[in-house]
This record gives C-alpha cells, structure tokens and sequence, in this order.
C-alpha cells in the first residue's frame, strides 16, 4: 500500500466497448452500423506506449489491490462523449444500457466497485426517468454531466429537472470532459493532441462552472453536490474569483439567479475538485476550498493516469497536513458519493 490512509478512487474509468453494451440494448440499436458514440482520430496512446485497457471488473480489482484502493467510482471512457449523441432515441438506449452493464457488471460483481449513471440530456423528461432508476433500482452513487457536446451550457434551465431529481435522490453530480469537439472548449485552432488535451478539461470545467454559477444552479439547488472532474482544483480560486468581480459590477442585471459572491457558495462545501499531483499550489487552495472538497482520483487506466505512483506522491505532500490527506484520499469522496 502506497500510504498509510485509506484511499477511494473518485474518478477512474471503464474503457467500455460497443460489443458490451449492444447486449442491453433493444435490437434496432445493437444492430445499428455506427459507434454508438462520436469518436475520433487522436493517438491517445502514443501508438501503445501510454496508458492500457479496463473493460471488465477483474482488471478494476486487480488494479485496486496493486494500488491499495478500497473503493473505487468508475466513469465511462467512449461515453465521455454522450454529450455528443444528436439523436435522441439513441441517447436513451445509450444510457440505460450503459447504466445496466455497470449494475451487472461491475457494481454486482464486488461492493468494493461504484459507478456513476448516464442519462439523456437530450430528452429530459427520459433524463430524469432513467436518473431515478438508476440510483434508486440499480444502486449507481452518482451521475455524470457531460461538460462538452451539448447544444446548451449546463447551468441553462432545460436541465433543470435533471438538478431536482438529483437533489431529491441525493445523488451528487459531476462535471466530466473529453477532448472530442475542440471548438466547443477554444481548441480548434490547434493541430496537436498535446496542445488539445491541456485544454480540453479546464477550459470545459471553467465554461460549465461559469454556466451553472450565473445561471442559478448553485442557488436553486442548495443541496446539490457537484464535483468538476480531472482538472485539479488550483483553478478554482482564481476562476470564483473572477466570477465575483463579474457579479459585483453586472451580476444584478445579468446574473439575478446567483444571489451570493461566487465565492460564497464554495464555502457551503458541496462544490468539489479533484486534486492532482502536478499541482504546486493543492496546500494554498484549500485555504480558500477547505481540504474537505478536494479528493484524489486515478484517471486509470487512461493514458495519462499515473495510478498508483500518484498515491504515494500526494501521500509525501508536504503542503498537507494528515487530515488534510485523510479527506483528499477517502473522507471527501465518502460525503461526494454518499458512501458508508
């Protein structure tokens, strides 16, 4: 074990395939010559010499044992991209037959593996149906927002019902991005995977953020925990920081639904962010988030995961103290997911 603490993955991944999934779903679907999601032509991998594949819950328990992992929360790989589903129809069947093979094959298999639900932004009335059934009858601990591919921002209105059935349930939501589409996160101006990828996640966390703050999100849904996933949480200083200045000059006209300094809703602690090892500045930020919001996740077995060694990083941090590191490897995903 690679520290003395108890440690939750709160972010690590299934790299799901089509053929998986296809057996959930109705036959008109699986039978359907496109990829289910949108995909792309980047070498993610560097032609197999980063990163490796999870598609099944023994890779995910034999990873965990390696890295000392108690518990993890596991998120979709190709259904990063559900955002980008155009169809509706399509959506829905994506959705539930995602949310049925995790039940079946992951969450079924070992309590020691959690996963987080899909549902159609795309239809709401279905979204808030098929949220329902998945925290309610499957027993998924989270649900994931899909942070670029939509037409609309996140905090826009339409999504509200999904943000209501979530609070009912007390299902906790979190903020994901992929790389697909670079223009909907400033990146279609460049050609390399590198230049991209640095991009992709901040910059779409950033724009959700902004979105839910100043459409209301946050104020509407008091009880609502949102997570904003594999950006570090060193931006969210200066980015609720930048907010207020915002809403000091033009939030009464422009922003009416935020009532409060967007930095005042950090301090309610349901607003959290995933703390990454290459961060100089994790100690300083949490003396403006408090340490019990930021949690460690593996992005395993991404490419660019660096699971387990990032364990033992942090755990040697030396701008944490211990209960700041007991919160950031488990405590904080415990209150994130509601988890026993």
């Amino acid at each position: 074990m690679a520290t003395n603490f108890e440690v939750i993955d709160a972010d690590g991944h299934i790299t799901e395939e089509d053929s998986q999934l296809k057996k959930y779903m109705e036959t008109r679907y699986r039978d359907r010559a496109a990829t289910l999601t949108p995909r792309d032509s980047w070498d993610r991998s560097l032609s197999g010499k980063l990163g490796t594949r999870a598609r099944d819950a023994k890779s995910w328990l034999d990873a965990m044992d390696k890295g000392g992992v108690s518990t993890a929360v596991l998120y979709p790989t190709n259904g990063l991209s559900v955002g980008w589903i155009r169809e509706p129809d399509v959506a829905v069947q994506y959705c539930r037959a995602w949310n049925d093979f995790c039940s079946e094959e992951f969450q079924k298999v070992s309590p020691r593996l959690k996963c987080v639900a899909l549902v159609p932004f795309q239809d709401v009335t279905e979204a808030v149906k098929e949220l329902r059934r998945a925290i309610t009858e499957l027993k998924l601990v989270g649900l994931m927002l899909p942070a670029v591919g939509l037409r609309l921002p996140l905090g826009h209105e339409s999504f509200w019902p999904i943000y209501e059935e979530a609070e009912k349930l007390g299902c906790m939501v979190g903020a994901h991005a992929t790389v697909r589409g670079p223009h909907y996160f400033a990146a279609d101006m460049f050609d390399q995977f590198i230049e991209v990828h640095t991009l992709s996640h901040s910059f779409a966390q950033m724009m959700q953020a902004c979105s839910m703050m100043f459409r209301g999100v946050f104020e509407q849904f008091p009880k609502l925990r949102v997570a904003f996933m594999e950006a570090g949480c060193s931006w969210a200083p200066y980015w609720f920081g930048r907010m207020n200045e915002e809403w000091e000059k033009r939030g009464e006209v422009e922003a009416p639904m935020c009532k409060r300094k967007p930095t005042d809703y950090l301090k309610d602690g349901r607003i959290f962010f995933h703390a990454e090892d290459y961060e100089p500045m994790i100690g300083a930020t949490t003396q403006v988030l408090t340490h019990k919001v930021i949690y460690y996740a593996s992005d395993y077995p991404h490419w660019d995961t660096e699971f387990p060694e990032n364990i033992a990083h942090l755990g040697r941090r030396e701008d944490l103290n211990d209960e700041a590191k007991k919160w950031l490897f488990a405590e904080t995903a415990k209150k994130l997911y509601n988890l026993q």
